[in-house]
């Protein structure tokens, strides 16, 4: 199977590949972020990159089988400006699309996070498609809403719930652990999620970054591409530490140290996650090709 992937990122579609055991013949992989390329090519030096997604033309491509991509999500998140479409990352979209109908591939499939019903639907019109909604938390310890538009099945299930919460996939309980009296809860969340906001060193105010803090035995929310996400050892005490590079990675189902080559920080590391995709939800998906070819 020949697979284009657009977005690439750390080539979270190609392990989804794997991990549903169909046989990849060529990959083909859009992508600018050359540390996220770095990783791609440490796992998959096979991997054929071919740069930003607006200079690809359909016609110099083999045949592909396989497209894929999550285009960028920011014109239309709720941490967003809600620019939709007019995002200059967000209407690379159309690129995708544009590919989709250049290529004519057999299977596609487009990831994006939950939004408007106005966009979800403008989207939908123009895949041709309803997307399938899947929360990450059935196969992680995260909570990820996302909608997958694809024409690889119309009747797509959800994935069993493994239960998995945040004490399931700690790692070290010693990494960068803060204890800090300045620390105040917010009295807008309940204390099984607690919004932390932390003061700047000179402690003469709050900081701009409010970072979340987890309990062990709760679900955490999704992972972004910052490292401000934290795990409560002691609430009482207001002893909590930041969220370790592995962990990330098994919120996203990603194999323990996945991302750790090349001498990438922390903090780069748990950005290419927060931008990649959960790969049991989408092997999940891939599955479904399997079954059909093996028909």
């Amino acid at each position: 199977m020949n697979v284009l992937s657009l977005f690439d990122g750390i080539s979270c579609g190609h392990l989804a590949l794997q991990r549903a055991g169909i046989k990849v013949d060529k990959y083909y992989a859009s992508e600018i972020d050359k540390k996220a390329i770095s990783v791609t090519q440490y796992h998959f030096p096979e991997t054929i990159q071919l740069g930003d997604v607006r200079n690809i033309v359909g016609s110099q491509l083999p045949k592909i089988d396989l497209l894929i991509g999550g285009s960028p999500c920011t014109g239309f998140s709720n941490a967003g400006k809600g620019l939709n479409f007019n995002d200059p990352q967000s209407k690379l979209f159309f690129e995708f699309v544009r590919l989709r109908d250049e290529l004519k591939p057999k299977y596609f499939l487009l990831e994006n996070v939950k939004m408007k019903k106005e966009w979800l639907d403008t989207i939908s019109q123009y895949m041709g498609v309803k997307p399938v909604f899947i929360n990450s938390k059935l196969v992680s310890a995260q909570y990820r809403q996302r909608y997958y538009w694809t024409n690889i099945s119309d009747s797509i299930e959800q994935p069993k719930d493994k239960g998995i919460m945040l004490g399931d996939i700690i790692y070290d309980d010693t990494y960068k652990v803060f204890t800090d009296s300045k620390i105040e809860a917010s009295k807008r969340i309940t204390k099984g999620e607690i919004g932390y906001v932390q003061w700047d060193k000179n402690n003469t105010g709050y900081s701009s970054m409010t970072a979340r803090a987890h309990f062990k035995n709760k679900k955490i929310s999704a992972l972004t591409t910052n490292a401000y996400m934290n795990i409560v050892l002691d609430y009482d005490k207001g002893i909590y530490r930041r969220l370790h590079p592995i962990e990330a990675e098994r919120l996203q189902t990603v194999p323990d140290n996945y991302t750790n080559v090349n001498g990438l920080s922390d903090s780069q590391r748990i950005k290419m996650l927060g931008n990649g995709w959960t790969v049991d939800v989408v092997a999940h998906i891939f599955k479904y090709i399997k079954e059909k070819e093996n028909d």
